[in-house]
């Protein structure tokens, strides 16, 4: 007798030697990531609904869309509210979506969804997200076609929940090499930056993150050499992780878990979600990419967990 389906579908482990990474077909959602024996994610189980957005990527737009409404090509489009606290559309459409696994290997994995136009958003675009583990980490790479007659707007975004092995994260040190900040009003839309100089929202050197409440995007970023951006975040045994994305990522939000419902939930990891445009880019353009009829753009993030076997 086949045993009940989870509800977040087929579960396709890849693991490459002290690693393992669980991805789920709805959403190709990144559910699980054990090294050692001990989990670097706060994910989820196979028999839960994923929760506040674990491991999902963020497709066709990171963050929040306010009221869900937004113009394109002289053209007003409305999209399902799925924040109704706060009047937003949240996280763009794909995250509970059916993803299909095409190549995998012990290593590597191949998802891929059509998502077809509807009435809040007539565009359609072929995506395809592959996860990779190697000595040094996981790298996911994501891309998206469009496959439709019409120019798409189109954002990208992850949110995989970091965790270090303590309690809380209040102990933790953050690094984030970012000097502006953006400012948002009670629906965590924006309203304005502020560089991070002198607040104690600056996490450029390495600090203990303390009692710091974090639901916030960065930008002006400052990458390495390599074009790379690097989030680390440290425990104090030293042990620590680093989350980094390229170029096309202009932003990284973070956030701590202070709203969960569940008091048991809050601050004992965070998110980490490089983004590559801030909330609300369907109604501001700000960093938007408008795909045209037959392009492709393809973007990475990956965790690095060299520092965290140390």
């Amino acid at each position: 007798m086949v045993g009940p389906e989870a509800p977040s579908g087929e579960q396709f482990r890849l693991a490459h030697g002290d690693q393992e990474v669980v991805v789920t077909e709805v959403g190709a959602t990144l559910r699980s990531y054990i090294v050692a024996g001990v989990p670097v994610l706060d994910g989820f189980a196979s028999a839960e609904v994923c929760p506040d957005g674990r491991g999902q990527l963020l497709l066709p737009w990171p963050n929040r869309l306010g009221d869900g409404r937004y113009r394109f090509g002289g053209r007003q489009y409305e999209l399902p509210i799925d924040e109704p606290g706060f009047r937003n559309a949240i996280h763009g459409l794909t995250r509970w979506a059916e993803w299909e696994a095409e190549l995998r290997s012990a290593t590597w994995l191949g998802m891929r969804h059509r998502l077809h136009g509807h009435p809040g958003y007539p565009f359609n675009l072929e995506l395809e997200a592959t996860f990779e583990l190697d000595e040094a980490g996981l790298t996911v790479c994501v891309s998206a076609a469009n496959v439709g007659a019409t120019p798409a707007p189109f954002g990208a975004g992850a949110h995989p929940y970091l965790q270090v092995g303590t309690p809380l994260i209040d102990t933790c040190r953050l690094q984030v090499p970012a000097s502006t900040r953006l400012l948002t009003d009670a629906r965590l839309l924006p309203i304005g930056r502020a560089p991070v100089d002198g607040d104690g929202f600056d996490f450029r050197v390495s600090r203990p993150i303390g009692d710091t409440r974090l639901d916030t995007a960065y930008t002006d970023i400052v990458r390495g050499p390599d074009g790379l951006a690097r989030v680390s975040l440290e425990a104090p045994d030293d042990r620590h992780l680093t989350l980094w994305f390229d170029e096309a990522h202009r932003w990284v939000q973070l956030y701590s878990g202070d709203t969960h419902p569940r008091l048991e939930e809050r601050r004992r990891s965070l998110a980490v979600e490089p983004m590559t445009c801030p909330p609300d880019a369907f109604r501001s353009g700000e960093d938007l990419i408008v795909l045209e009829p037959g392009q492709t753009v393809t973007i990475s993030w990956g965790i690095d967990v060299t520092g965290f076997r140390a």
